[in-house]
């Protein structure tokens, strides 16, 4: 191994050690089923070690291109790669296309989510076997889209394409919404429940297991807090809506949430039907990656915890969120609720590989994220940003949209090479027992 890899493979280690070290200690065993799947392919790693992503926009990828005070303090998503997009029924009971999971949701410079998405891209691109050329253009077409779309928000709004819904969809996208629309509650609860002796409870095994019943007696406490976090429209729910029924502990779900619990809780529906009951999930929420690298105590400072700020941030920065979202509190630590929606259908990109195709998806995309962009500033409910995101991004990117274009192409094409490189580094890493704690 070269001085170059030796160096890279030991940042490599002091990252993930900073950001995992603890929880890695509590459950080794977690992570190394985490660390597997970032073994499986550079797209894998890249969706894990968002830390190593954001240390090196402190290090050797860092720039101030189209950042200033404004453009460097923007809501943004913290986690934006190309498998974070997907379907949600919104509180006005439509079907959306959208960004999705906001674990990672923080404030600072706009131009990171674009980064790591754009990266993403190469990283898609390459696995896909398309050349540097057509990696390049799916890359501008993003850019682009982002640009026009946020440029007509801040105009006004009169030629922006707004959300992307079965009313306007198309494509790949319009496929995946109704595939969406096809899901049913009684689907959901079919696969995650049994009923015995008239009663609905959940069912055990594949990872879902018994709790003892004070530790039941402390989620439930914690759902009471819960309710008084709900939207107003959502606590008007008749009472047996928020009846729980059954209660069950959830482990090893997905890359990002290794070694943190989480639990679902069975209530009640609107009705003492059994069909219209309603699963909600309550895990323990972290601090975000991005959060290290960002010093702004007025952003530290206005969450009372990673909970509330991971239920703030999804708020703010998606359109008519999920009428069950909330946080509360459990053993000290901060927790995100929310629905798990029968509605729920993420892009499948294995569905998606001829360049055309491609360019049409992350055309969609982009305008999905300047509209995720615009929404959290001073026309919303938040006062964190307290001005105009799309006009301060407008205004910062100018006349230069090649440039704009260019500075994202640029650093997809480095940083895609960059996280393929790290990934081998790191499974040589794991393989090899150089992981500390696992």
């Amino acid at each position: 191994m070269t001085d170059s890899a030796d160096k890279r493979s030991a940042f490599i280690v002091d990252v993930l050690t900073e950001e995992f070290g603890a929880s890695m200690a509590l459950d080794p065993a977690a992570f190394r089923r985490k660390f597997r799947k970032m073994a499986a392919s550079p797209f894998a790693f890249y969706r894990g070690s968002a830390a190593l992503f954001y240390a090196d926009q402190r290090g050797g990828f860092a720039d101030d291109a189209f950042l200033d005070e404004r453009t460097s303090r923007v809501w943004i998503h913290g986690d934006l790669h190309a498998e974070n997009f997907g379907t949600y029924m919104n509180g006005s009971g439509h079907l959306v296309f959208n960004v999705n999971d906001f674990d990672e949701a923080y404030v600072g410079p706009f131009s990171w989510d674009l980064k790591r998405l754009a990266a993403s891209v190469a990283l898609l691109g390459y696995a896909k076997a398309l050349s540097d050329r057509a990696i390049g253009e799916l890359v501008t077409g993003f850019a682009r889209s982002y640009l026009t779309e946020l440029r007509a928000i801040a105009a006004g709004g009169d030629d922006a394409i707004g959300s992307i819904t079965l009313d306007n969809a198309d494509g790949v996208l319009r496929r995946v919404l109704q595939q969406a629309r096809l899901n049913t509650r009684v689907d959901l609860l079919a696969a995650q429940t049994t009923v015995d002796n008239y009663e609905r409870r959940f069912a055990l095994g594949d990872g879902v297991y018994e709790i003892d019943g004070e530790t039941r007696e402390r989620v439930c406490a914690a759902f009471t807090g819960y309710l008084d976090t709900l939207p107003e429209a959502t606590a008007r729910l008749r009472p047996v809506a928020t009846q729980i029924k059954d209660v069950v502990l959830r482990k090893g779900v997905g890359i990002g949430s290794a070694g943190l619990p989480s639990y679902n809780l069975l209530l009640e529906g609107h009705t003492e039907a059994l069909e219209n009951d309603v699963v909600i999930y309550m895990k323990q929420a972290q601090v975000p990656a991005v959060a290290r690298h960002i010093d702004d105590e007025r952003v530290r400072g206005y969450f009372r915890h990673q909970g509330h700020r991971t239920a703030e941030s999804q708020r703010a920065l998606q359109a008519h969120a999920d009428p069950w979202l909330g946080f509360t509190e459990l053993d000290g630590a901060g927790q995100l609720v929310a629905e798990v929606s029968p509605y729920a259908a993420d892009l499948d990109w294995s569905d998606v590989n001829e360049p055309e195709e491609l360019a049409g998806v992350l055309a969609d995309l982009g305008r999905a994220v300047a509209r995720m962009h615009s929404v959290a500033d001073d026309e919303s409910s938040h006062d964190l940003v307290d001005y105009s995101t799309e006009e301060a991004i407008v205004a910062a990117v100018g006349d230069d949209t090649d440039g704009f274009v260019g500075h994202l192409v640029e650093f997809a094409h480095r940083y895609g090479v960059q996280a393929r490189t790290d990934h081998q580094l790191f499974v040589d890493l794991f393989r090899n027992g150089r992981l500390p704690g696992i």
